[in-house]
């Protein structure tokens, strides 16, 4: 047994975030040994990373250091490092720096990283939103549209400048999408004097015919309804055909603009794929109805790693209520094994969808029964409030939202990451 000087079976879990974080709470108390390794040190809230980007909130609001967060926890540990590949034969995972960690269970919850469905080249002109990194660089690249839209003399040129393009109607580039322009429309326009920053124009493309498709046709028109209200041109049915640092082309249109943002997709993280088992096109494991791997009891993949495929209406959606209620289920099953008893196959239970709109707007699904406006909004601020891991992060979210709320003044405009460019405006970009 891979006890490594303890007595101890060794659970391993790949992941600090919701998937790997839930497994190792869950395993608090019991006679084993939690070893979680990430390459953050931090557990990133991911759903209002969009916030960090659109500077509503800054980067500790909505991340806490996961030594923090398992302190009270006796028989758990905390490695940084970057796991690149598991050897199931020989339980054991090696990290980018050569060590090597051995297991006797494993927990897969590794998450995933944006596609661009074959056109990498584009990663480069349409920053993702996966990581605090991301985040603080779109931050960035909209901050600083204004500030050299503020300096430009050419009309044309000026425009670009105030064109984003958000591609992906799912949460995150509906949520992003709302939240930018509602800060040019209302944050922005008193603090710049030679350009009207309501004026800058926001385009949601959405390659499929609705956006936010999970919730319905009738909740996916209302939320069209509301983004058009407050100015978001949304197009639907029209995929990406092309991105340069001028322009994105939508079939046979070409739309100017600096600053492209990308939610439009996601894949597991490469390490499912040297696991020598299945995995679907989108890279993730397809897993046992105990979420274990085939051939490997002792292995699991939880969250956006796993495909589970057993139940009705095809693989489980990347959302955190998935991979929370997978991670407990894991590490229930891992202790069943250790018990002597039976696995029981994972069963999930929806708590429903919503997605913000911008100020005082949601959508949201929530069993049977659909909603939108202001009761959904507060429903949505109240639920992501609860899910925060920290309590300071609940305290911290909560009065920047009521001042931004109050004042439509939000407190992050910081332009941080890379200097700002010196290159006078309306030159050729490098």
């Amino acid at each position: 047994m891979a006890d490594q000087g303890f007595d101890r079976p060794t659970v391993l879990i790949v992941g600090g975030g919701f998937g790997g974080l839930r497994a190792a709470r869950a395993l608090a108390g019991a006679a084993v040994r939690v070893v979680l390794v990430d390459r953050q040190n931090h557990h990133l809230f991911q759903p209002l990373l969009y916030q960090v980007a659109s500077a509503t909130l800054s980067p500790a609001d909505i991340a806490a250091p996961i030594r923090h967060i398992l302190r009270e926890q006796g028989n758990a540990e905390v490695v940084l490092g970057d796991v690149v590949s598991v050897e199931p034969g020989t339980r054991q995972v090696l990290l980018a720096d050569g060590r090597g960690l051995s297991y006797d269970f494993l927990i897969l919850a590794a998450g995933s990283r944006s596609s661009y469905f074959g056109r990498d080249a584009w990663a480069g002109l349409a920053p993702g939103l996966k990581t605090l990194e991301d985040a603080l660089e779109i931050r960035r690249r909209f901050l600083l549209s204004f500030e050299q839209a503020e300096q430009e003399e050419d009309p044309e040129l000026r425009r670009e400048w105030l064109t984003f393009v958000v591609v992906g109607g799912g949460p995150t580039g509906v949520e992003l999408a709302g939240t930018l322009k509602e800060m040019a429309r209302l944050t922005l326009p008193r603090e710049f004097r030679r350009i009207r920053t309501d004026r800058a124009r926001v385009i949601l493309v959405e390659a499929g015919p609705a956006i936010l498709a999970n919730l319905g046709v009738g909740l996916s028109e209302k939320a069209v309804e509301s983004l058009e209200r407050i100015g978001v041109e949304v197009r639907l049915g029209q995929p990406i055909t092309g991105i340069d640092e001028r322009a994105v082309q939508l079939g046979g249109e070409r739309i100017p603009t600096r600053t492209v943002l990308w939610a439009a997709g996601v894949a597991a993280v490469p390490l499912g794929a040297g696991l020598g088992v299945p995995v679907d096109r989108l890279g993730r494991v397809i897993v046992e109805p105990d979420l274990s791997l085939p051939g490997h009891p002792e292995v699991f993949a939880v969250g956006d790693l796993a495909a589970f495929t057993h139940g009705p209406g095809g693989p489980l959606p990347g959302v955190a209520p998935v991979a929370i209620q997978q991670g407990e289920w894991a590490a229930a099953n891992l202790l069943a094994t250790l018990a002597g008893q039976p696995r029981r196959p994972f069963r999930y239970r929806d708590k429903g969808s919503m997605a913000t709109l911008g100020r005082g707007r949601a959508v949201a699904r929530v069993g049977g029964l659909s909603f939108t406006g202001y009761p959904a909004w507060l429903a949505w601020l109240f639920i992501h409030l609860m899910l925060l891991v920290d309590f300071r992060s609940r305290v911290f979210v909560f009065f920047e939202w009521l001042w931004a709320y109050l004042t439509t003044q939000p407190r992050a405009r910081l332009i941080v990451g890379r200097r700002a460019p010196t290159t006078p405006p309306g030159s050729p970009p490098h």
